[in-house]
């Protein structure tokens, strides 16, 4: 009954034996192993994008980080929501790694900004010259922090008011398949021809044992940020274990099938919860996190019992036992049904 998160879980047996297989004999480092000619490959035809730029780091925040410094100038601001995960989770990498860009944070609904919102936040700057943040890019996670799932036209709608005001479109891909799977469309679909310039795909959540994929569609970036990621000391001298993870993660839409299993384990968990009386969604859940309170009593025989999740409220210690508290829940690809339904009967008591 692990719910805490999706990067607790094992990686796949297939990526484990990949880099057992990568293991043998000697290969060329710094990204100029043979493995990794056929990630760049495999990459750019599911995407659709063959001038893309494809590089490998070793954590989503490395990723994001490096990408948007890419995009941006220490003097510009990078819009997002309140709870994107470069706000949330990078402890200000991307100001860091960008040498000062600042993050603007854009009203959202349900962790998800709106064209409106966007525009407003946009028009705001570059109100004041040379003394106010210049424009940058705008970057946008999907899946949401909160569980939520933009839609590809909502994504087209976002880049089409980044254009309007000529900015680049970065989109956090930590849990892009998971997103993928849940809209049932194309990677091209939900990046460059809705208007996206850079994702980052997410491997490490969704079982891999740590790597991302970068993926520029203008190879125009691609020079710079190989120089970034050198200086920012993410550049792996034994490359071959990031292009066998990811090799093997492609191979035979091995990436889809993990996420499937994992938006379908949440789903399975969402029905149950939903059956119980007194259990309430905060957001409705569209991929592989929920987020649903029930009773303190609840929560304490679900912790007595060995589960493992976050009380969003952090306030477990109190004394009223039907006091509602929040909790974070996030399925991986190796969730059995049977400590799904567990967890689920705790809950109902």
């Amino acid at each position: 009954m692990f719910f805490a998160s999706d990067n607790t879980g094992p990686a796949h047996p297939k990526v484990m034996e990949a880099l057992a297989r990568a293991n043998e004999g000697y290969a060329m480092p710094y990204g100029s192993d043979t493995l990794m000619d056929e990630v760049r490959a495999r990459i750019r035809d599911i995407f659709e994008a063959p001038d893309a730029a494809v590089y490998l780091v070793a954590t989503g925040t490395a990723a994001n980080s490096i990408a948007l410094a890419t995009l941006s100038q220490p003097w510009q601001t990078i819009f997002c929501t309140p709870e994107a995960h470069i706000q949330q989770d990078e402890c200000n990498a991307p100001e860091f790694y960008s040498g000062g860009a600042k993050l603007t944070l854009v009203p959202s609904d349900h962790a998800k900004m709106t064209p409106a919102s966007l525009r407003s936040a946009i028009a705001v700057e570059e109100s004041r010259g040379v003394h106010g943040p210049q424009r940058g890019p705008v970057s946008i996670t999907n899946v949401t922090e909160r569980g939520t799932v933009y839609s590809v036209a909502e994504l087209n709608a976002l880049c089409d008011v980044a254009k309007q005001f000529d900015l680049p479109a970065h989109l956090d891909g930590a849990r892009f398949a998971n997103a993928l799977v849940s809209l049932n469309c194309t990677p091209a679909e939900m990046t460059w021809k809705a208007g996206i310039d850079v994702v980052s795909f997410g491997g490490t959540k969704n079982g891999c044992m740590g790597v991302e994929a970068v993926i520029f569609f203008d190879p125009k970036h691609a020079w710079e940020f190989e120089l970034r990621r050198k200086r920012g000391a993410h550049l792996f001298s034994k490359h071959r274990y990031l292009s066998a993870q990811m090799l093997a993660y492609l191979t035979d839409d091995l990436w889809l099938d993990l996420a499937r299993r994992s938006n379908a384990a949440n789903a399975r968990l969402t029905r149950g919860l939903k059956q119980i009386e007194g259990v309430s969604f905060l957001h409705e859940p569209d991929a592989n996190i929920s987020f649903a309170g029930w009773s303190r009593a609840g929560h304490h025989r679900l912790h007595d019992a060995g589960a493992a999740y976050y009380v969003w409220d952090d306030n477990l210690a109190g004394d009223d036992p039907d006091e509602v508290l929040t909790a974070r829940m996030v399925a991986d690809w190796s969730m059995t049904e049977d400590n799904i339904d567990r967890f689920v009967d705790l809950v109902r008591g």
